[in-house]
């Protein structure tokens, strides 16, 4: 095999390798993207909560063992799905309880609207989360047992005999659930009648108000779906990425990343500022060592920022 064939077959590999995982950054970022989109709310906290999404996974599929009779293949993407749900409640009552003290129209007149507020708040929450977890769970990593996440499929030999990419049997399902999951609160944003209430909320409290929509509950949706939505994302991750408490450190910066390489305010945008992120993490391993992904991500987001301050899709996308 020749070294051109071999480098055709690697970079095909990590391209391969870059849009499934780069679905799955999407899709957490897209759960940032609607908390700041809709509430402009900062939230340090979404990685932890991220972080109880993929224990609640684990619990319903391995832990207790509630959904293992669904089988080691539908049972994993199950208690990811249903992880949100879970999480939408605990996001619902999150904000009911907390957030909603320095966020919405208690605090729109008030000075910078509450963010220095929200940026203690949503930080004491991760540090809550934590240790919490910490205390909880322990220390040790864990995973969803689950043979997709050591098995492939093989797409090839392409070329004669040679060049075939191996997709990841669990990140290839986790992709296709995440752009799934990511059309479905397109649709639901765009299309229903509480999806445009929430867009109505995030583009003029005031307004909103006059046409009688309760812009505290439309909040407090807003925040617990961006929850769900993250949860998903971490409850697919799970099924081949062990984790412990802390694993939220890991990917918060990923998903602020791809949020603000995707347009501050657009959820659309939030989706490809992940899928980029995915793509230039798996294809710099071609050129750099595995341990500087994330000095090629922050390179690339220093470009982008520099010249495109807005974001990719900062204009060129509706805001929803």
């Amino acid at each position: 095999m020749s070294d051109g064939l071999i480098l055709l077959e690697n970079f095909l590999q990590a391209l391969a390798a870059g849009l499934m995982v780069g679905c799955l950054y999407g899709l957490m970022c897209t759960g940032l993207g609607m908390i700041f989109g809709i509430m402009r709310v900062i939230n340090f906290a979404q990685g932890d909560l991220m972080m109880l999404g993929m224990y609640a996974a684990w619990y319903l599929f391995t832990g207790f063992g509630i959904l293992a009779f669904l089988g080691p293949y539908v049972g994993p993407v199950a208690a990811a799905i249903v992880a949100g749900p879970l999480l939408f409640i605990v996001g619902y009552f999150l904000h009911q309880f907390l957030i909603s003290r320095v966020t919405g129209v208690s605090v729109a007149a008030s000075d910078n609207q509450g963010h220095y507020a929200q940026l203690i708040l949503t930080l004491g929450i991760a540090l809550i989360l934590q240790n919490g977890g910490l205390i909880l769970f322990g220390s040790e990593p864990v995973s969803i047992r689950t043979p997709m996440s050591s098995s492939a499929w093989e797409i090839g030999p392409m070329v004669g005999e040679w060049v075939s990419v191996f997709l990841n049997k669990a990140r290839l399902v986790g992709a296709i659930v995440s752009v799934l999951v990511a059309l479905g609160l397109y649709v639901f944003v765009n299309r229903t009648r509480l999806g445009k209430a929430l867009r109505a909320s995030a583009d003029n409290v005031e307004a909103a108000q006059y046409m009688g929509i309760n812009v505290d509950r439309a909040h407090r949706i807003a925040f617990g779906l961006g929850t769900a939505i993250t949860a998903i994302a971490g409850g697919l991750v799970a099924t081949y990425y062990p984790f412990q408490p802390y694993v939220g450190i890991e990917f918060v910066i990923v998903m602020y990343a791809g949020v603000v390489l995707g347009g501050l305010g657009s959820i659309v945008g939030a989706f490809w500022g992940g899928m980029t992120i995915g793509l230039v993490q798996q294809l710099s391993t071609l050129v750099l060592p595995i341990q500087l992904q994330n000095t090629a991500i922050f390179a690339v987001f220093l470009l982008v920022v520099f010249f495109r301050p807005q974001g990719l899709f900062g204009k060129s996308v509706e805001r929803v």
